[in-house]
């Protein structure tokens, strides 16, 4: 799949089919996660698959009522994948943790890639952090970082209207409009 069509057409899914996602698809957006950029080639990330019932449940259970994914991550999602990072094993540089930014970018290119093999996802942050390492057993000096629910979409979800360019880039100096082509 062409890239920039993946760009333009991944979409947040929280409707799953109950479908389970075949082992050669999950290693493969596995292994887009694993190959993204990391500050100083860190790799600070870790991923935990989750497919078992009732932790799927107790994952749901981290997250409040009104979380709209929490049926997708306790009920229709086959799998779940949670994303955590080890301050400590990154860098910080100007106040800026380093592990938030590398595990985003490890998250990112597994969704994308997800959605290159026709599987949704969904960024979610939205949950008790001690509930959810409770559940999966992640180590103390460990966060938690987000969740992604993955399977088979129920239906394409409609774009999102998205900024313009004109309303989001600046050229040389802050406030100063990108010309135009």
């Amino acid at each position: 799949m062409d890239i920039y069509k993946t760009l333009q057409e991944r979409r947040s899914v929280r409707k799953f089919m109950g479908d389970p996602v075949p082992q050669d698809k999950l290693e493969r957006i596995l292994d887009a996660g694993r190959l993204a950029p990391s500050w100083s080639n860190k790799q600070c990330w870790r991923f935990i698959v989750v497919k078992d019932p009732e932790r799927k449940e107790k994952l749901a259970e981290s997250m409040p009522e009104s979380n709209p994914a929490r049926k997708a991550i306790g009920q229709t999602a086959p799998a779940v994948i949670v994303l955590c990072a080890d301050p400590e094993a990154s860098g910080k540089q100007d106040g800026k943790d380093y592990y938030l930014l590398d595990s985003g970018l490890a998250m990112q290119q597994l969704m994308l890639a997800a959605h290159a093999e026709g599987l949704g996802t969904c960024w979610i942050a939205w949950f008790d952090e001690s509930r959810v390492r409770e559940a999966c057993e992640v180590p103390e000096d460990y966060r938690v970082v987000a969740l992604t629910p993955l399977g088979y979409p129920e239906k394409d979800p409609s774009p999102k209207p998205r900024k313009e360019l004109e309303e989001i880039v600046y050229e040389e100096k802050w406030g100063n409009e990108i010309s135009s082509k």
